[in-house]
């Protein structure tokens, strides 16, 4: 695992060039683990570094969007029968869907494609966002209810939660998760943070009292 990383910030000069001394001078915002945050990571320093990160996140959405919509796209990243040559043909062919891209975008997708990881693609899609999230200074909120909420109640859970300490003085990202198996309330996530005011935690929570009686 640890060769094919170091095969991303080696066989690519875009990501690399004076890899060791950028690492030094500019570092991500928050530290993220796992084989699709190393991935992000790189990618962010080597594009914060050519002042290119804007360019790349446009990218990275763009071909998010082509991935969600079209199956086969899909498909293709979580093949892992294919061999990495042929993937690595098959990049030019997403990218040009995604439409004109950044080169960092190009090389980046193509050292995917060598090292057998564009399995891990929305992966570090995710990672790169939460990069820039951070960089940007602001914070998740997900609100997940059992029916859909109005702008108006989702707009006073945020007011409400960014003047708390839970806010960390950070610009919040509301959206609005429906799932009816919670029965009611709501269920609220700020960044690594939950509140649990959900009908069926309660009821899980009384169903406990009750056995633990018995």
């Amino acid at each position: 695992m640890a060769s094919r990383f170091t095969r991303l910030t080696t066989s690519v000069p875009q990501l690399t060039r004076g890899y060791a001394a950028s690492a030094q001078t500019i570092k991500a915002p928050i530290t993220l683990f796992g084989l699709d945050g190393r991935y992000a990571t790189a990618l962010y320093v080597a594009a914060a570094r050519e002042s290119a990160l804007d360019a790349v996140e446009k990218d990275l959405k763009n071909v998010q969007a082509v991935v969600a919509k079209d199956k086969q796209v899909a498909s293709f990243l979580e093949n892992p029968t294919l061999s990495r040559k042929e993937k690595k043909d098959s990049v030019s062919a997403l990218l040009a869907k995604s439409g004109k891209v950044h080169n960092l975008t190009k090389n980046f997708f193509e050292t995917l494609a060598e090292n057998g990881r564009l399995t891990e693609s929305t992966k570090v899609i995710d990672s790169f966002g939460e990069l820039m999230s951070a960089h940007r200074n602001e914070l998740s909120l997900v609100v997940t209810s059992a029916k859909p909420l109005d702008k108006a109640t989702l707009n006073k859970v945020a007011e409400a939660l960014q003047k708390s300490n839970l806010a960390e003085g950070k610009k919040l990202l509301v959206s609005n998760k429906v799932k009816a198996d919670i029965l009611g309330g709501l269920l609220v996530e700020l960044g690594d943070k939950s509140i649990d005011l959900t009908v069926s935690s309660k009821l899980a929570k009384l169903n406990k009292l009750v056995t633990d009686a018995i």
